[in-house]
């Protein structure tokens, strides 16, 4: 046990340094979705005020945006940037495990998505913006997104992105309808029919609506509980899928 604490730890320590280094991503990080927020939160308060605006955005643009590219878009390009510094070769001559590996990107994703939630919720409540329900249940729902996410984030990596310019192809081709159909900037009720039904399909949307549900509205685990199900079991469908197609990738590069 001890031994797959030091390798998490590892991991995920290197994988924080590099991002303080690349100082510009982590600045990019910051900017967007506190842009998107003050975007929207001023477009939706209108004549309700400005409180209720900062009570119903913030759980769209941190799962819909700062989440998504951050949690999803950063193991996509983690792993092409191991594979173009060739460092793949060296986890692979390594005693380290796979899931140790994947626990460790994910521990890492966890604290960026712990900056990125105080800083959308920071932003809100300078709006006069609340939290109305429970936190553990709000930590709970962002625990499983950014697991989610990560593990999508290893499939796509894994699979699709061989070199730096494929890093915002599978991302802009299946993250983006996603996000429409997910609720993130805007109330999936003003979708057609058919659409509608296809939101349901959407993890985003389960993700959009338990995390607002409980933010803006109070909501407990009874109400959400759809959402919570559905969002349980696309985490553990895009861990084991992350997992597995990263274990693919190392045996590949061994062959190679």
């Amino acid at each position: 046990m001890r031994r797959y604490f030091n390798e998490i730890f590892a991991v995920t320590s290197r994988i924080l340094i590099e991002l303080f280094r690349m100082r510009r991503s982590l600045i990019f990080w910051v900017i967007f979705p506190t842009l998107m927020l003050l975007l929207f939160g001023c477009i939706y308060a209108g004549g309700s005020g400005a409180t209720n605006s900062f009570d119903f955005t913030p759980p769209g643009i941190l799962i819909g945006a700062a989440l998504f590219f951050s949690c999803l878009g950063g193991p996509v390009a983690l792993l092409v940037g191991e594979r173009e510094r060739r460092t793949l070769r060296r986890i692979l001559v390594s005693p380290m495990k796979p899931i140790s590996y994947f626990i460790g990107i994910v521990a890492a994703h966890l604290v960026i998505a712990f900056g990125q939630t105080v800083i959308v919720y920071g932003i809100a409540f300078f709006f006069g913006g609340r939290f109305h329900g429970s936190l553990l249940l709000g930590l709970l729902i962002i625990l499983l997104s950014v697991f989610s996410y990560v593990g999508a984030g290893f499939y796509f990596g894994a699979r699709f992105a061989r070199r730096t310019e494929d890093v915002n192809g599978p991302i802009a081709a299946f993250g983006v309808p996603l996000i429409i159909l997910g609720g993130t900037f805007f109330s999936v009720a003003t979708l057609p029919s058919y659409l509608c039904a296809l939101a349901f399909l959407d993890p985003i949307f389960h993700m959009n609506e338990a995390l607002k549900g409980v933010s803006a509205m109070g909501m407990g685990v009874r109400v959400i509980s759809m959402h919570l199900i559905f969002l349980g079991t696309f985490t553990i469908l895009a861990v084991f899928m992350g997992v597995r197609s990263y274990k693919s990738m190392l045996l590949q590069e061994k062959r190679g």
